[in-house]
This record gives C-alpha cells, structure tokens and sequence, in this order.
C-alpha cells in the first residue's frame, strides 16, 4: 500500500516521510489511533517506504509489499482458535486470511476481523506463542539485506505475559528492525511497552475526506457520501458499513428498541422483569466482541438523544430504521441521568472484556436503566 491510498492524514504522511529521509527512524513507533482512522493503512505504506525506498529493485520489492508477501515484512494480530485452527492459534496460521482482510477491509475493526476467520463469538488475543514466533522471525537476518519491519496491530490485546517476553527486543531490536505498533486504547498497553515507542496520535478523518473517498472508492453520489460522512464520526470503515446498510446495526437498533421499552415499563411490575431476563439471555448469547459492539451503539444511542433533548440538533446524525422516534426518548436522557447511563455501560464493557458471567451483567445493567429511566432531571 502506498501513501497515497491512505485516506487524508496528510501531515502524519509528510512526517513519517521526510523523517526516513533524514534518517530519523525510531526503532519503536506506537501508531494511536480510533477503529476507522487509517492506523493500519499507514503502518502498512510506511514499512513499504521503508522496504523499497532503500531497496535495489524498487519495483519487485512494491509488488511484494502490495501482495503482502515481502519476507521482511512481518504481522502479529490477535487470533484465536476455530474450525481450521484447534490450538496454539499464531498469526502465522492465519496469514492467507489477514492478507484477504486487508486488501478487501484495510479500515476494519477487531470485530470484522474476529468474524471474517468466524471467531466472533471469541475474543482475540495476542499471547506467548505469538511472542515467542516474533522474537524467531527476527532473531533471522534481513532477508534483503534492507530492514525488517514487524507490525503489531491491535497491540492492547497482547496479555501481560507477551508484552514481558517482547519487551528486551523492542527495546534492544536488532539492526535495522522497525517495530510498528497499532492500537485504539494506548491506556490498556503496559507502561513499560508505551515508555519503549515514540507515539504517533492519528485525528478521526475529516467529513471530507471520509466523502471524498466515497466518492472515489465506492461511487458514491456527493450527496449521499456528504450525508453518509457525517453519520461516520471519522470512522471510515463505519462510513462503509453505512453505505452498504450493514444489517448488524439494524440487529443493534431492534436489540436496544426492545430493552429500552421493556427496561421502562419493568420499575415496579415484577411481571415484566423476566422479559429483562429473557433479553439478557439473549444478547448473552451472541459472542463477547458483539456484546462489547452492541454496548458501543447503546452508548452512542444515549449521547445521540441527549443533544437532541438539549436542541443540539446539528450534532444529530443517528437515523432509525425501525421507526424508534429519538425526538421522543430524547427527554429520558438528561443531565440527570447520562452520567450514569454512561457509567454502567462502560463497566459492562470492562467486566464482559474480562470474561465475565455476560447474563448476569446484562441483567444488572438492564435493572439498573429501569432507575435511571425515570429519574427526573434536577432543576435549578
């Protein structure tokens, strides 16, 4: 991939660019960015300016790395085992896979990972056997004699005990090794890996750029693109998801449409509780990334009715598609109840991450929303 596919980051383009001219190359570079920002795209057309600019035979080394094939060009991903893979579950096992997930999704998220190899129902991890696969892969010379880059994406999902095994090697790389690390959530790497890596922030897309890209990629009407690219909050691969009417949003909508109104008619009707609990069961049902997806869109439901409960309506961009009226749920989210809406939302998402019993989470989260419901806003 060259830079000039990635979608707009044109000053992070510019900079990691005269920086390899100049010759300023960190050996570890933490690349920080939202799901739909370009991280990976850049990680990939950087280790090929990398790879070819100080390559003899620049054409053959861009077709290598267009293919994903360059020997010196390495990937580490969370993986886990499935149909093909029974244990042991190493990146390299699913390199045919990632190489189709990313000429075809180069912008998609864990989830759309996780479902493409029909993991979805189990969480990816990056653990000791992949650590202990990159430390061989570069403990070997470069294959071309240039550098060796080895890209970690999604690096928040190593577990404690592969950080510990790639910390020596990220802080002492061999010569002319290049570590390009990926992530959405900095926070949850351990400190002493971030200590290790020069940061590299990426903004979410402008409406702009996401439009434009639209336009281009998948011949997408002005309009359209201009309308999609601001319901997209500088994710472009959510903006793809929205052109082709991605039916798991619609799932999402009919999943929170049915908690909501069961959530408000349960406060003191012991009758409706077991309709909570049949819910609960429900989405319990579904994997742990879907789970953790489906409290995503909760979220971004209850900030979406919020400003519009307080006359921010160009800040508006959700559209129902199952005839939910927002206008009137928006003045069940208020000041006095948002902050912990979010709250419990975000510690579902922290415990179902962890493994936790997902039916009782949810129940507890479910029961909870009933208060919350109708807690009335305090007034001045």
């Amino acid at each position: 991939m060259l830079f000039n596919q990635v979608i707009g980051q044109d000053h992070i383009k510019n900079h990691l660019q005269v920086s390899a001219k100049n010759g300023r190359i960190p050996h570890a570079q933490l690349f920080v960015g939202k799901e739909g920002s370009g991280t990976l795209p850049m990680a990939i057309a950087y280790a090929q300016y990398l790879l070819c600019n100080f390559s003899d035979n620049v054409e053959a080394c861009n077709i290598k790395c267009e293919k994903l094939q360059h020997p010196d060009l390495h990937f580490a991903f969370p993986v886990t085992t499935n149909n093909t893979v029974k244990k042991h579950a190493v990146s390299n096992l699913f390199l045919e896979d990632w190489r189709d997930f990313t000429k075809n999704h180069p912008y998609g998220s864990l989830f759309n990972w996780l479902q493409f190899i029909g993991v979805e129902n189990k969480q990816g991890n990056i653990g000791v056997d992949e650590a202990e696969a990159v430390v061989k892969k570069l403990q070997l010379k470069s294959y071309e004699g240039g550098f060796k880059v080895m890209i970690i994406w999604m690096a928040e999902k190593m577990n404690i005990a592969a950080s510990n095994k790639l910390l020596k090697l990220i802080e002492e790389p061999p010569n002319k090794t290049v570590f390009l690390l990926i992530t959405e959530s900095e926070e949850q790497i351990i400190n002493t890996i971030k200590s290790r890596c020069q940061a590299l922030h990426f903004p979410a897309l402008s409406e702009s750029d996401i439009a434009n890209a639209l336009i281009e990629r998948e011949n997408c009407s002005e309009n359209e693109a201009a309308k999609i690219a601001h319901q997209a909050e500088g994710n472009y691969n959510k903006a793809v998801h929205l052109l082709h009417n991605d039916s798991s949003d619609m799932v999402f909508e009919e999943w929170f449409v049915a908690w909501i109104r069961t959530a408000f008619r349960a406060k003191g009707n012991a009758a409706v509780v077991q309709q909570l609990i049949e819910w609960s069961e429900t989405i319990a049902k579904t994997g742990r990334e879907t789970q953790k997806r489906f409290l995503e869109y909760c979220l971004q439901f209850f900030r979406q009715a919020l400003l519009l409960n307080y006359k921010s309506d160009n800040l508006v961009f959700m559209e129902t598609k199952t005839g939910f009226d927002l206008s009137k749920f928006a003045p069940f989210v208020h000041a006095g109840n948002i902050l912990e809406i979010e709250k419990e939302l975000n510690d579902a998402m922290y415990h179902i991450e962890r493994n936790g019993n997902a039916k009782i989470i949810l129940l507890d989260l479910s029961m909870k929303l009933t208060r919350f419901l109708h807690k009335k806003e305090e007034t001045l």
